[in-house]
């Protein structure tokens, strides 16, 4: 059952919700033969996320458990921001949720690894090695997401960031000197320094709102985000890579321990399914969505080749610098950019 309402009162269903989630779910699965779960996301049903991969990935789940999983979708932010999704599943008001780690970066700074710049030339690149990395037995399911109670079912990478500003021209390196951009954490943040310009951490979902005030003067973003979310784009680049975002599909470890292994198993298969389906549907819409960017009257711009040799020499150090800040924290960042590379490369 997917309600693609929002609700009236978010802060009264969250609460009720929480209540509810005491209620252990086996216990209600014995009282009624079903076992149904909540799916939060922040996405309108209209994103890939959903068409591509949570919708599918519940359809599977409840064909192969003979409809005895079944699911309420709470899309768009109903059950809290994306920012707060982890601990919405967390604390037990969402059973499954759709999460970006860099909007929690305190908590999972890691996973930032496969937003580097100039890693991966395709979503699906990215999201074959992200699987590896990212299972329990992967160095981010044991340093990154076990130490916050969750498991991943699917992981996603999208396809490489371009930039988009709502006013400036960006037709040269020069002119990003200065820009405030939208950017999801912190290797999109070293990026956008090394450019000259000025990051500014925000979720997709409230960059609109600031492009269109002027608070920003773009964003960091792919062309599929960039067209979904409307974002006020006069400029848009083309062929650039500023790095990417990643996303994951999670659920409890708590949780994850109270249901049937049939259960698991469906809800792991399905992943993989949902993993590969949302790959190649960001893949594939990435070339249209700059058309649809095009027909609004966005100018698709491609920087000089000296500039791009620019651009290529300062982001050459934004991998090591990131994985040196993080191995100051005392965090693992330089073995996970050498594993990032090896799952890449096959190794």
């Amino acid at each position: 059952m997917i309600r693609s309402f929002r609700l009236p009162a978010r802060t009264c269903a969250i609460a009720s919700l929480a209540l509810a989630a005491l209620t252990p779910a086996l216990s209600f699965a014995q009282a009624t033969g079903k076992i149904v779960l909540r799916v939060a996301d922040q996405f309108p049903l209209t994103h890939f996320m959903p068409r591509y991969a949570i919708k599918p990935w519940m359809e599977a789940v409840t064909k192969a458990t003979n409809g005895e999983v079944q699911f309420e979708h709470y899309p768009a932010e109903q059950l809290g921001k994306a920012k707060d999704l982890l601990s919405v599943v967390q604390n037990g008001v969402a059973d499954a949720v759709l999460f970006a780690p860099s909007y929690a970066s305190d908590k999972m700074p890691l996973t930032a690894a496969l937003e580097l710049p100039g890693l991966f030339d395709s979503s699906c690149k990215g999201a074959q090695a992200f699987a590896k990395l990212a299972a329990p037995e992967g160095i981010l399911g044991r340093q990154e997401y076990a130490p916050n109670g969750v498991r991943v079912l699917f992981a996603a990478v999208y396809p490489p960031y371009q930039m988009v500003s709502a006013k400036r021209s960006i037709a040269t390196l020069k002119d990003v000197d200065g820009m405030k951009l939208r950017v999801l954490g912190g290797a999109m943040d070293l990026t956008v320094r090394r450019m000259g310009g000025v990051p500014v951490r925000m979720a997709s979902t409230e960059a609109f709102e600031a492009i269109s005030r002027g608070t920003l003067d773009g964003a960091i973003f792919s062309y599929g985000v960039t067209a979904n979310y409307n974002i006020p784009t006069k400029f848009a680049t083309a062929g650039m890579g500023f790095g990417s975002a990643a996303a994951v599909f999670i659920v409890s470890e708590n949780r994850w321990k109270q249901w049937p292994e049939h259960v698991r198993k469906a809800m792991t298969d399905a992943g993989v399914q949902a993993a590969a389906s949302l790959c190649a549907g960001m893949d594939k819409e990435e070339a249209a969505d700059q058309e649809k960017l095009r027909a609004k009257g966005v100018s698709i711009v491609r920087w000089s080749e000296a500039d791009l040799a620019a651009l290529s020499q300062l982001l050459g150090q934004v991998a090591n610098d990131w994985a040196v800040e993080l191995d100051k924290r005392g965090k693992p960042g330089s073995e996970v950019l050498k594993a990032v590379l090896a799952a890449r490369d096959g190794r």
